[in-house]
């Protein structure tokens, strides 16, 4: 099987499994997205879900934001995990975004890797899902699903050589939509303990099934 058939027939299944896969992350504008983000590392976007209406209330903006303190956010986020260092994080985010960016978030790599708390995945996040560009966020599902399903080999072993990878084999029209596509799939079928092989329909380029096996 040739790498074009393999990522063909995997795009063709995800898309049909999931058309409508979206983030799952309720957020209004740019700015609440990437605070959503921020607060969704190592958490699980229902619980961001659940605590950022109340941070969004009373912090609707950067700049309303930028005059908070940490121990004020911490308020709003305590039920989140690492809180004290994302409420640091969000603090500065803010903070940056008004002195640097006049308060709106901005659309580049270069530029929103500048703000406390975020990071490339971060990032890709929010230039494909804010934005609509052509970005690969690379989280713990994508790199396991990448894996799994034979689309990167072995040597791809950190989050960026990933992204490299999927960037260069999957066409930018769809790259930020098959984003969700693994994200999506790995957190509700091919978790990282038990995966539900019985309801893949990927089990011919599976690497994880023939071990298994």
């Amino acid at each position: 099987m040739t790498t074009e058939e393999r990522y063909s027939i995997v795009l063709k299944e995800l898309a049909a499994r999931l058309p409508d896969a979206e983030s799952e992350l309720r957020f209004r504008n740019p700015f609440e997205l990437i605070v959503a983000v921020v607060l969704s590392a190592q958490c699980t976007d229902k619980r961001v879900n659940k605590n950022t209406p109340a941070l969004f209330a009373a912090y609707p903006d950067a700049e309303a934001m930028s005059r908070a303190t940490d121990a004020e956010i911490f308020q709003y986020i305590k039920e989140i995990s690492y809180p004290n260092s994302k409420a640091a994080h969000l603090k500065g985010l803010a903070q940056t975004l008004v002195e640097k960016f006049g308060g709106v978030v901005p659309q580049t790599m270069e530029e929103l890797t500048q703000l406390p708390g975020v990071g490339r995945k971060t990032a890709n996040v929010v230039m494909a899902v804010a934005f609509g560009k052509p970005a690969m966020p690379v989280d713990t599902h994508v790199f396991r699903v990448s894996h799994r399903l034979g689309l990167v080999t072995e040597k791809e072993d950190t989050p960026a050589k990933v992204e490299a990878v999927l960037t260069k084999n999957i066409p930018a029209e769809i790259l930020s939509k098959a984003h969700h596509w693994f994200l999506l799939f790995g957190r509700y079928t091919c978790t990282a303990r038990n995966p539900k092989c019985e309801e893949c329909g990927l089990k011919q380029v599976c690497n994880f099934t023939r071990i298994r096996s």
